[in-house]
């Protein structure tokens, strides 16, 4: 449940930052929102690293989310530096692909337990030990 809080706020911070990303090129006070965005982002997708971390470890799940967690962060490093260093022709279609990539996950997520629950026949037993 926490990693499905986790992604759906980062897919929310990268729809905003997309969103002050017009505004930063139509306002003047565009680049205060955009800035405030990137750090937003950076801590969201921060959080949402630990969150898969302690999905994996405490909680016994599957240490697959972190390797995604792990390459956002880093995409998210990337991007940071990129928008320092006004490289337009590199941050915008990185950012692009960020919040595809995110809506991915977001679905995937999401629909994950309805997929399994559906695969199964009548009466058999999820993990938790629940009938479907």
């Amino acid at each position: 449940m926490f990693l499905r809080v986790a992604i759906t706020v980062q897919a929310l911070a990268l729809f905003v930052q997309a969103i002050t990303a017009g505004l930063l090129l139509s306002s003047p006070g565009g680049h205060t929102l955009h800035s405030i965005g990137a750090y937003t982002v950076f801590f969201v997708t921060l959080f949402h690293l630990l969150v898969a971390i302690l999905v994996w470890r405490p909680g016994g799940g599957s240490p697959r989310p972190i390797l995604y967690a792990v390459v956002f962060f880093g995409l998210t490093l990337a991007q940071i530096a990129l928008g320092i260093a006004h490289v337009k022709t590199l941050h915008v279609p990185l950012g692009v692909l960020m919040f595809g990539m995110s809506v991915l996950q977001l679905n995937q997520v999401w629909a994950g337990r309805r997929h399994v629950a559906a695969r199964l026949p009548a009466g058999s037993e999820v993990r938790t030990g629940q009938k479907v």
